[in-house]
């Protein structure tokens, strides 16, 4: 299982910078200005093929006091949720009352702590490293995240020992039950079970863990992972749906279907979507379960509605199964576990090449695509190259001419041939005598 890291200090030390550097792509909102980081933000990394979670989280500042304990109360589940913490600090300011406090926090907690001394690329900078060792911490490494300098050597402190930390997995397919907080995720998995192994509450959040319980279905056996909303100590002042994203990443991770539950009393929100989203990305089959359906008086009228809801704010992912239910009454329990079971068999489905290529010729006969500068686009083979998802590798004369509207068209005549409803697919445009790397 993939192990969770996370970068804290205060304001413009330079963490989303580093976090950026860290994933490789712009994830995180860069500003010349403190604070500017309010949320945590979550992506997946790795370094020398050992994957991980990465959390960038806002910056503390003592003099900070409108929004420095809804900050700082993110940051402490931040820290919490992880199992190695890079205490990010600038080298060119040096030791500050805000280092202190973090300090202070990170001492309570028995994690291992990497000091990144930031900012490390003048000698006025050199002149603070040696203060910095006051903070009373182990490991200590100098960077500097916008040059990109010592950031190898922080990975590997980083990524040291995490590949011990792996648990075996079980064959079983697994089917992450995902979705915000209190739109009945535990219930489901009662549902599912027959039997109430989860607590279940009308607090939102109330599972504070991942729970992975196994089931047989038609003489089969599936794992079930319930994903946790967030268990409230005191005063929380941040939304518990950005606290349960991250578990839902990890559970997606670990998934050969997601179910995707949304609450037939709310609606569909921007949340609902973001999960979708992430579970989109990392290419797992989605049903999407619209649950509390005994909460509806016009059942016809209204899943006409919700079948026009679900396609306008999920159109990205068309392909995905819904399965209207009451988790509650167990009514329509039953008609899920098949469309789980078919959108995972499609997504481990193979099409023999000669089909595969007689789809894309006729397609591209039917339609041919706009040429581009006088250039027009030429299709040579294609073939199957993987599953889960299934991924499909066209050879072309120039991948620089296909326009993503034909790569939608190609991905729909996929689909008119072949079923594969509620998996994604991924086509892959190479240049003739193209190679994997």
């Amino acid at each position: 299982m993939k192990r969770t890291i996370c970068l804290v200090g205060r304001p413009n030390t330079g963490k989303s910078t580093l976090f950026n550097r860290i994933v490789g792509k712009k994830v995180a909102i860069i500003e010349d200005a403190p604070g500017i980081t309010r949320d945590r933000i979550y992506s997946s990394a790795s370094y020398n093929n050992i994957p991980f979670y990465l959390i960038d989280t806002g910056g503390i500042d003592l003099s900070d006091g409108d929004f420095n304990d809804e900050i700082r109360t993110q940051v402490e589940i931040g820290i919490e949720e992880s199992d190695i913490i890079v205490f990010v600090v600038d080298g060119k300011d040096g030791i500050t009352n805000s280092d202190l406090l973090i300090r202070d926090m990170l001492k309570r907690q028995n994690k291992k702590v990497i000091v990144a001394i930031n900012k490390i690329d003048n000698s006025a900078s050199n002149d603070n490293i040696y203060d910095f060792y006051s903070l009373g911490f182990s490991d200590y490494v100098n960077i500097s995240a916008e040059h990109g300098t010592g950031v190898n050597e922080l990975l590997k402190l980083m990524t040291e020992g995490l590949e011990e930390g792996y648990e075996e997995e079980d064959n079983n397919i697994k089917i992450a039950v995902i979705g915000r907080p209190n739109v009945g995720k535990s219930s489901l998995v009662n549902a599912l079970l027959n039997e109430e192994r989860v607590i279940v509450s009308n607090i939102a959040g109330t599972t504070r863990d991942a729970i992975d319980t196994k089931f047989t279905y038609q003489k089969c056996e599936y794992t079930l992972i319930d994903t946790a909303g967030l268990r409230k100590k005191g005063k929380i002042f941040e939304a518990v749906e950005k606290y349960s994203l991250l578990r839902s990443m990890k559970a997606i991770d670990r998934s050969d279907v997601c179910l995707l539950v949304l609450d037939a009393t709310t609606g569909i929100v921007e949340h609902d979507k973001h999960i979708a989203g992430y579970a989109l990305e990392s290419g797992k089959p989605i049903v999407i379960v619209v649950n509390k359906w005994d909460t509806t008086v016009e059942k016809d009228e209204d899943m006409k509605k919700w079948k026009k809801d679900i396609s306008y704010n999920f159109q990205f992912m068309d392909f995905a199964k819904v399965v209207f239910l009451s988790a509650k009454t167990k009514k329509r329990i039953h008609t899920l576990m098949p469309e789980v079971i078919t959108s995972y068999n499609n997504s481990i489905k193979e099409v023999k090449t000669s089909i595969i290529n007689d789809i894309i010729r006729d397609a591209f006969m039917e339609t041919p695509p706009a040429s581009f500068k006088g250039k027009k686009l030429k299709v040579y083979f294609a073939h199957q190259s993987g599953i889960k998802p299934p991924r499909f590798d066209i050879e072309v004369n120039s991948k620089g001419l296909v326009h993503f509207s034909y790569y939608r068209y190609l991905e729909n005549k996929i689909r008119e041939n072949i079923d594969l409803s509620g998996t994604p697919i991924i086509i892959q445009f190479k240049n003739k005598g193209e190679r994997e790397l």
